[in-house]
């Protein structure tokens, strides 16, 4: 009696799975994405793909096929032709970009980087116009690029020819050239503020590529309640946002619409014509 038990609960279980298998197939198929793999459940085409050559495993399904990391579905353009069809000659139509979970958990949609449709059109072209107000292409920004080139070759002068890790004043001088016009403001680079931004920039680029991250984007539900460094991450994201959030509060103390002095108070003016409130969101860093 016992082996009769396990022996229909075994076949109920390879019932169960090949119909929800079937199911699976017939709900990734009967969709409008060009062809690819057949994927799996949970984990996707992941276990189909040769990591060492994803094209030619996918050549069969021609330069344009579907590919799911996990349970999310990517279309691949695999080709010159291709890729200059949709870039270029319907650049229109491929403007908008995928979601990044553990950047939209803190962002919500909202940002320069970030953001899709209107929002994003809005933002962007907001941003070139104020960029190229401020000097973007011109002299002027040349002269605050030259200026922190002096300053850079100050502080390699400071070594006295002694053997040190570049890395880290190479990636200040441009830094600080981006924050002279957000905030009008350049940081000297041991000033205590500006190497917390620096931690803050640098810890997170470092992991943003982390097999960490890229498994929290592909199954950010299931992952967001987990511990783990995607918590470390988002804290630090949260962090950068504060930070912004505390320079916006100070040039809103010494706002003069008639003379803007530098981005944020490009933004604040924009933030000051209603229409624009429902569009953007002043705490974005992104």
């Amino acid at each position: 009696m016992e082996l009769l038990e396990i022996i229909t609960l075994a076949l109920v279980i390879c019932g169960t799975c090949l119909i929800f298998l079937l199911l699976w197939k017939k709900s990734h198929t009967a969709g409008r994405l060009p062809p690819g793999p057949t994927p799996l459940p949970i984990i996707g085409n992941m276990l189909q793909l040769n990591p060492k050559d994803i094209p030619a495993s996918l050549s069969k399904y021609g330069p344009v096929y579907t590919v799911y990391f996990g349970p999310r579905p990517a279309v691949i353009l695999h080709g010159y032709e291709v890729v200059k069809e949709a870039l270029i000659n319907q650049g229109d139509k491929f403007l908008g970009r995928g979601c990044f979970p553990i950047i939209d958990d803190i962002q919500k949609g909202y940002g320069l980087l970030f953001s899709n449709g209107e929002r994003w059109e809005q933002m962007r072209r907001f941003s070139l116009m104020t960029l190229r107000n401020f000097g973007m292409g011109k002299r002027s920004m040349e002269e605050k690029v030259q200026e922190e080139a002096r300053c850079l070759m100050e502080e390699f002068r400071k070594t006295e020819s002694q053997p040190f890790d570049p890395k880290f004043i190479l990636a200040c001088a441009p830094c600080n050239v981006i924050c002279s016009i957000l905030f009008n403001e350049r940081f000297q680079y041991k000033n205590e503020t500006f190497l917390f931004l620096m931690d803050l920039l640098n810890e997170n680029f470092k992991e943003v590529n982390s097999h960490w991250i890229q498994t929290y984007n592909l199954w950010p539900t299931l992952i967001r309640y987990l511990p783990g460094k995607h918590r470390v991450f988002s804290k630090r994201l949260n962090d950068l946002k504060y930070f912004i959030l505390e320079k916006v509060k100070e040039h809103q103390e010494s706002w003069d619409p008639n003379n803007p002095r530098d981005f944020i108070d490009c933004f604040l003016s924009k933030m000051d014509n209603r229409k624009y409130l429902n569009i953007v969101k002043y705490g974005s860093c992104y």
